[in-house]
C-alpha cells in the first residue's frame, strides 16, 4: 500500500509547482523586487500563521492533529520580530490582509475548528514547506536586501530548534503515513493538500498584481 505522504506528493504536485514558479514568487527570489514586496509578503504570512497557531491548542489533544503540534514549530514570534524589523515598532496599526489571504486564514482556522484532518493538510503544506524551500527565500533574502545571516528580516525562516530538518521532515512524513484516518478521509486530507497550496498560490497572484514589474525591469 502506497504510503500517505507519498500519495499527498504525488496529488499535490501541480498544485506544488504552480505556487513554487508563481512569477511574484519568481520575481521575488530573483532580486527583481524590492523589499516592500518581501515585507508585505511576510505580512501576508502573519495572518496566515495566526490562523494555524492561535487554534491550534484547541487540537492539542485531538488523535488526528495533536501528534503534529509541535512546539519546535511555531513561527509567530519569529514571524513579529521580522515585521517590526522590517516595519518598524508600529507594524501592528498598518497590518493588512488581501482578500486571498482573508480567504486562506479563514479556511485554515475553519478546519481547526470542524475539521482536524483538514487542518493537518494546511499544518503540512506551510511547516514542511517552510524547512524546505523556505530555506531558498531566507538565502535570497539576506543576499538581496543585506539582512544579517538568520538574523532579523528572515528570523521566520529559522528553526533554531530543530538541529537535523531532514530527519524532522522524516519523522513528520512518518506520522503522516500513520494518522489514523480511513482511506477515504485520506483522500479528502490529500484534496485539501492541493486546496492549501492553491489558496497559497492565489496570495501570490494578489500580490503580483500589487507590486508589478516596471516596464524597465521586466
Amino acid at each position: 500500500m502506497e504510503p500517505f505522504s507519498t500519495l499527498i506528493r504525488t496529488a499535490t504536485r501541480a498544485q506544488h509547482t504552480a505556487a513554487e514558479t508563481s512569477t511574484f514568487m519568481s520575481d521575488l527570489l530573483g532580486g527583481r523586487l524590492g523589499v516592500a514586496a518581501y515585507a508585505r509578503y511576510t505580512e501576508q504570512l502573519w495572518f496566515v500563521y495566526e490562523a494555524l497557531e492561535n487554534t491550534a491548542g484547541a487540537l492539542a489533544a485531538d488523535p488526528v492533529a495533536g501528534p503534529f503540534l509541535r512546539p519546535e514549530l511555531r513561527r509567530l514570534p519569529a514571524l513579529e520580530r521580522d515585521l517590526a524589523h522590517l516595519r518598524g515598532p508600529g507594524w501592528r496599526e498598518g497590518l493588512g490582509a488581501l482578500p486571498e489571504t482573508r480567504a486562506y486564514a479563514d479556511r485554515v482556522r475553519a478546519c481547526a475548528e470542524e475539521w482536524p484532518g483538514g487542518y493537518v493538510a494546511h499544518h503540512y503544506t506551510r511547516y514542511l514547506g517552510d524547512l524546505s524551500g523556505g530555506q531558498v527565500i531566507r538565502d535570497r533574502a539576506e543576499r538581496t536586501w543585506g539582512f544579517g545571516k538568520k538574523g532579523d528580516g528572515v528570523r521566520f525562516y529559522v528553526f533554531d530548534e530543530i538541529a537535523n530538518p531532514a530527519a524532522f521532515k522524516r519523522g513528520y512524513r512518518e506520522l503522516l503515513d500513520r494518522i489514523p484516518a480511513d482511506a477515504l478521509e485520506r483522500q479528502r486530507i490529500a484534496a485539501e493538500c492541493g486546496r492549501a497550496f492553491a489558496l497559497n498560490t492565489a496570495v501570490f497572484r494578489a500580490l503580483g498584481e500589487e507590486f508589478p514589474l516596471e516596464p524597465s525591469a521586466a
